[in-house]
């Protein structure tokens, strides 16, 4: 990936005139596509972060004042300021309904049950996380699709709940696709489980949710600048009029298909496997350390690659701190009202690292 990325941006700088042979793009939503699961590439818009996502996606949802978006307490900035926007603008209503009281012991069936007890009859979109990034928990995201249908049963398409999904932390980590998990859009940056390249990300939505989405930002797709051409609005998939346009970092985006090529030559599921055995690792080494309260469940059902946790009597911050200048070990503080310590044990990190982390934090006493 990293070469295909040298080699756009020196054709870049050579000539500005430069351009694959084969459509770059149209390549990188191919191989979108086939790793989400199959179904045509006119199901995915290309972004350049989670956030542009979301805030594409909760932007052009065709909703009118006074229908309800439903998401959680536990939720990330991006989507709840996306939200919020789209309320002082539109009037819609935006309600939180809290999953769970717990993250170290949240239940599945408890937290399908709190979301669905929440849905009412002005109930339009549901807007989840897959793997929260403030605590670890993994959602059920397919039996929360499953109650949602049944919600829905008898309800115009128009009127249908939509399934909304901030996936981040789940693309690359996990193995199911969007379509094994019934949602109707699922959202992902790709330079963080996928190790893809920075700046780059995707909207998948299933082919009969994209007609419930209108562009936000023009396109620079033919469809789009054709009909300009031609003095009409534009017509063609939902999703390639999505895609905004604008002069984006092409090198990047244009080696996006690599980063896909590689985990599906090494094979989501064993990438699933390999990323949930050293999680698991880390959190039992974890929970050995009595000064260490872990925050992620335990259950690999309930969780993926994210591990959080607190150790009494010391700000999250400073054990960062303390990790990289004594042992060099990179570790991040969440971003919420209540910070924790996390880590990302994945497919580029070895037993053994995990144990000297895990030596590390017992050291911190």
């Amino acid at each position: 990936m990293a070469r295909a990325i040298d080699r756009h941006r020196r054709g870049l700088d050579r000539d500005t005139l430069y351009f694959p042979e084969s459509d770059p793009e149209e390549e990188a939503c191919k191989a979108a596509a086939a790793y989400l699961g199959g179904g045509p590439l006119e199901n995915i818009a290309l972004t350049d972060s989670t956030t542009m996502g979301l805030g594409l996606l909760y932007a052009g949802l065709r909703l009118k004042r006074g229908d309800e978006v439903l998401t959680t307490e536990h939720d990330f900035y991006a989507t709840h300021e996306a939200l919020r926007l789209r309320a002082v603008r539109d009037g819609i209503v935006v309600r939180k309904v809290r999953l769970y009281d717990d993250s170290a012991t949240a239940s599945g069936p408890e937290m399908v049950s709190r979301l669905r007890a929440a849905v009412t009859d002005r109930t339009r979109v549901v807007a989840v996380t897959w793997v929260h990034s403030g605590t670890g928990v993994r959602l059920p995201i397919s039996e929360i699709a499953g109650a949602l249908a049944e919600r829905s049963r008898g309800r115009d398409e128009a009127d249908r709940i939509l399934l909304c999904v901030d996936a981040v932390h789940g693309m690359g980590a996990e193995s199911s696709t969007p379509v094994e998990l019934g949602c109707d859009f699922f959202v992902s940056g790709t330079h963080k489980w996928l190790f893809g390249p920075r700046g780059t990300g995707v909207i998948w939505g299933r082919s009969e949710a994209w007609p419930h989405v209108d562009p936000t930002i023009p396109s620079f797709s033919h469809e789009a600048m054709s009909a300009w051409r031609n003095g009409h609005p534009p017509q063609g998939p939902a999703a390639v009029l999505a895609t905004p346009g604008g002069f984006h970092s092409f090198e990047n985006r244009w080696a996006l298909a690599e980063a896909f090529a590689f985990h599906r030559a090494i094979g989501p599921a064993r990438i699933a496997a390999r990323t949930r055995e050293q999680a698991s690792r880390l959190k039992d080494g974890l929970s050995r350390l009595r000064h260490v309260r872990l925050h992620t469940p335990r259950s690999a059902e309930l969780s993926s690659g994210l591990v959080c946790c607190s150790v009494d009597g010391t700000h999250p911050g400073e054990v960062a701190a303390r990790l990289h200048e004594d042992h060099r070990i990179v570790a991040s503080v969440t971003p919420y009202r209540e910070p924790y310590l996390r880590f990302g044990p994945s497919i580029v990190t070895r037993p053994e690292e995990v144990d000297a982390l895990v030596r590390a934090m017992a050291s911190l006493r």
